[in-house]
């Protein structure tokens, strides 16, 4: 049986710098985030994060590359804050 476990600890931005992601929904946006991370068969050690940016602690599977997972996260995140949160201003990741 293979085995693997190598820790990322991955820090992204949102554009600009900006503090867009709110109090109201920031833990909702971190769920998001470990529930994608879940589906793409990561391990969710942390999540965490202030108003202009996010930490993600994972350990991910070596059959995906850690940019595409990354990219895939950063996707579907950005495609909730947009399509499920509607705020007044368009989100998006650095």
């Amino acid at each position: 049986m293979p085995c693997w476990r190598l820790f990322y600890h991955s820090v992204w931005s949102t554009k600009g710098g900006e503090p867009l992601i709110a109090p109201q929904w920031e833990a909702t946006l971190h769920s998001v985030i470990a529930a994608k991370a879940a589906d793409l068969a990561a391990m969710v050690y942390a999540v965490g994060g202030i108003e202009d940016h996010i930490h993600l602690v994972v350990s991910v599977p070596p059959r995906i590359a850690l940019s595409t997972f990354i990219g895939q996260i950063k996707g579907n995140s950005s495609h909730f804050v947009n399509h499920e949160l509607r705020q007044d201003t368009v989100f998006a990741w650095q």
